[in-house]
């Protein structure tokens, strides 16, 4: 059994919820389906996307931005139990994994945190970001 599968898994609607609360904590940002899927905006540009057992992937995770193509790649060999490829975002997107009982909220908070700087207009960091 993997460590992975070892792994108590919360209620993925609990996990949704802890999800949205992180990214509507930060400004601006509004919440609207996209692909079925809820997503997160600002500025009219996606920067987080929840998404569970999508495609019979069995998996919960939440979608961020990352720096460059070279950040996702790095964190997936550092951290491949946390850390995945996104389907149908491309390179400058990872999936960080949430909903299990050990999930390290305040680290999953600033990923989100992080990819709203990177997706948030110029006006909004000027004026001291989150």
């Amino acid at each position: 059994m993997s460590q992975e599968s070892a792994k108590l898994s919360q209620d993925p609607d609990s996990a949704l919820e802890q999800v949205r609360a992180l990214a509507l904590g930060l400004p601006e940002v509004e919440e609207r389906p996209s692909h079925g899927q809820p997503t997160f905006f600002v500025g009219g540009k996606q920067f987080a996307q929840f998404r569970h057992d999508h495609h019979g992937d069995g998996s919960t995770i939440v979608a961020v931005k990352c720096a460059d193509d070279e950040e996702g790649p790095n964190l997936i060999a550092l951290a491949p139990d946390s850390y995945s490829r996104v389907a149908y975002l491309g390179a400058g997107w990872i999936g960080l994994a949430v909903g299990h009982d050990d999930t390290d909220w305040a680290h999953v908070g600033d990923r989100i945190a992080r990819s709203w700087e990177l997706a948030a207009p110029r006006r909004l960091l000027e004026a001291g970001g989150r």
